[in-house]
């Protein structure tokens, strides 16, 4: 073989190593586009330094495309809640593994939210009105909303006035807020988060109900990244210290105190409330 070869073929061995240098994230889409990037940038610089890797965000339209992409191994690793990691176990056969969750996603919450004057006190008030959750495949949002629901006895389907999905947790807020609907259920950490930011008069909307708790979002990945790789992220998650400045200041945009290691099997409950909620196919 020439130089010319022998160079060539350098080249092509050189790509998969070369390819592996790019650490490719994804989220579930719970909140405006913006707001994710904002999010995710200085963890994403922390994992860089971490790592030795270029990390490259990688946004999605839906939550079924974040599942599609970690199953297809067009990302590495995925942002994910309870119901959307339960799916792409499923799609999967149990080759997308949950790494790490936040300490609060050991013991998450859903809040449904009405305005002040609407006289909605109760779960059972909600019968004959108008209701929204997020998007479909939201576990804060839509699944344990829903299975709290029909644990009391209401039926969303024929209960309800009407039912709508806004997509998100920040536009449930806004729908409620707006008068478009009489209630809404979302994630307790972006309703903390707005009422914190004054992006909501508490005087003009309020929870009414929060349900108990349940295990929710996780970072997963593939079965099939590198075993050290995986560790290294692991690692990284958990040596986020909220003493140190730069890291507390990294948590406090994911809301979370610290990470935590998890596993699949905390997130039977919420397989069984999917598929009892006739949810998972």
């Amino acid at each position: 073989m020439g130089r010319r070869g022998l160079l060539a073929a350098a080249l092509f061995a050189a790509l998969p190593v070369m390819a592996q240098q790019v650490l490719r994230v994804t989220a579930i889409p719970d909140e405006a586009p913006t707001e994710l990037a904002r999010k995710f940038a200085p963890l994403g610089q922390y994992l860089e330094a971490q790592t030795g890797m270029k990390v490259e965000w990688t946004p999605v339209t839906d939550y079924a495309a974040a599942v599609e992409t970690l199953v297809n191994r067009k990302v590495d690793l995925a942002w994910f809640g309870g119901f959307t990691f339960v799916q792409a176990s499923v799609r999967s056969a149990g080759k997308v593994i949950p790494l790490v969750q936040r300490e609060e996603d050991t013991k998450f919450r859903s809040v449904f939210i009405t305005e002040a004057d609407s006289g909605i006190k109760t779960l059972a008030d909600l019968k004959g009105r108008s209701v929204s959750f997020g998007s479909a495949s939201s576990t804060s949002g839509h699944l344990m909303p829903r299975h709290f629901l029909l644990t009391a006895g209401i039926k969303p389907e024929t209960d309800f006035k009407h039912l709508a999905f806004s997509g998100a947790h920040d536009a449930t807020i806004a729908a409620v807020a707006a008068g478009k609907v009489d209630a809404g259920a979302l994630n307790i950490s972006v309703w903390e988060k707005f009422v914190a930011d004054k992006k909501v008069d508490t005087s003009q909307v309020k929870v009414f109900f929060t349900t108990p708790a349940y295990y929710d979002y996780n970072w997963s990945v593939h079965a099939d990244m590198p075993a050290d790789l995986r560790e290294k992220l692991k690692r990284a998650f958990l040596a986020l210290d909220p003493a140190n400045p730069a890291h507390k200041a990294i948590l406090d945009l994911q809301r979370a105190t610290r990470f935590v290691p998890t596993v699949p099997e905390n997130y039977s409950g919420i397989r069984a409330a999917a598929e009892s909620a006739g949810l998972l196919k």
